[in-house]
């Protein structure tokens, strides 16, 4: 029996402002509840927030693969799938390969002047991390 090969790994979808405030406050507090996240939500931002909203988008947010929903007792506990890191470097690689994919050399141009600009000791952190991966 021949071994399956490794699948694809899912790309975690792009975030939308409220998404990207839930997540913000779950991958800071490592699991929470829609109340806790609502609480900080509402005493940080200048938009007030209704509970079902935050309870709504949690949900979906479980649903696409962002968030995973635990129940004890009568509470959902909500955790992130990906941590802060792992969730940028994903996005990071699938935006840029879209680019790059839709766009050719242009895209590469681009990120070549990009890189340019940047001052010498951005420069070699860079080239540095590009060896590691």
């Amino acid at each position: 029996m021949s071994a399956m090969p490794d699948a694809e790994p899912v790309v975690p979808p792009a975030l939308y402002e409220l998404e990207a405030e839930i997540m913000a406050e779950v991958w800071a507090a490592g699991q929470t509840t829609v109340r806790n996240v609502l609480e900080v939500l509402n005493a940080s931002g200048d938009k007030q927030r209704a509970y079902t909203t935050v309870m709504t988008t949690m949900m979906r947010m479980d649903g696409k693969g962002l968030l995973r929903r635990q129940r004890q007792g009568k509470t959902d506990i909500y955790e992130a799938v990906l941590s802060e890191k792992e969730y940028r470097e994903a996005r990071a690689k699938a935006e840029v390969g879209e680019l790059v994919e839709q766009y050719g050399e242009v895209a590469l141009m681009h990120f070549i002047r990009e890189a340019d600009g940047l001052d010498p000791e951005r420069r070699r952190q860079l080239r540095r991390l590009s060896r590691r991966g």
